[in-house]
């Protein structure tokens, strides 16, 4: 069976789905207390770093698949870039629903002081916001009606990145070790895309200089 053939991509999305639920199947495990996940003594805090940390490692898988294709000539490897920005955006929901339900109790009035008053969750509430148009248009449907449009649009998953992991540092406030590993990687994976772009925009200018 031939890498990135219809038979491979069909045998392999299905385990990957599933593989991608298993934070989920964590966190609903340590909320109804089975199979021995515990979540601590306070437990709304562990869901929400779990949830806010997966969205944020899926964000990044997503922003590698297109250096590692480059770097292996692999094209297939796209073909899973839309289902890992997906569950980015869908554990990203997860994180602000036990924020808004669980940790505030949809009292409004907290969460705008949180907005104001907390740098860290203005960052985080700004990534929701980058990422929601990029949800919405994923399909095929979306990428004919918006044409060369898509592609500029999806560029928003670069400050949507970044935010993330912002959100991430300023909110462990001391032990910044994990949230600093993944600002590296960020760092890498953008500064990966500067030389095709770079190669892109010279050949774009030698091809307007032509006579």
């Amino acid at each position: 069976m031939r890498p990135g053939s219809k038979p491979f991509l069909r045998l392999t999305k299905p385990p990957l789905f599933l593989l991608a639920l298993a934070p989920l199947c964590w966190a609903l495990a340590g909320a109804f207390g089975v199979l021995g996940v515990d979540l601590g003594a306070d437990a709304v805090e562990t869901l929400l770093n779990h949830l806010g940390i997966w969205s944020l490692r899926f964000l990044l898988l997503t922003l590698a698949i297109t250096p590692l294709r480059r770097l292996t000539g692999q094209g297939w490897l796209l073909a899973y870039r839309r289902m890992l920005g997906l569950f980015a955006f869908f554990y990203l929901v997860l994180h602000a629903s036990v924020y808004l339900f669980l940790d505030r109790a949809l009292d409004f009035g907290l969460v705008l002081e949180d907005l104001t008053e907390r740098p860290f969750i203005t960052l985080g509430a700004l990534a929701l916001l980058l990422l929601l148009p990029l949800a919405v248009t994923s399909t095929r449907v979306w990428m004919r009606r918006l044409g060369k449009r898509w592609q500029a649009l999806h560029r928003l998953v670069y400050p949507a990145a970044i935010l993330g992991v912002w959100h991430f540092y300023w909110q462990v406030k001391l032990d910044t070790v994990e949230a600093t590993v993944y600002a590296v990687i960020l760092a890498l994976l953008l500064a990966a895309r500067v030389p095709p772009w770079l190669a892109k925009r010279r050949r774009l200018s030698l091809h307007v200089g032509r006579p």
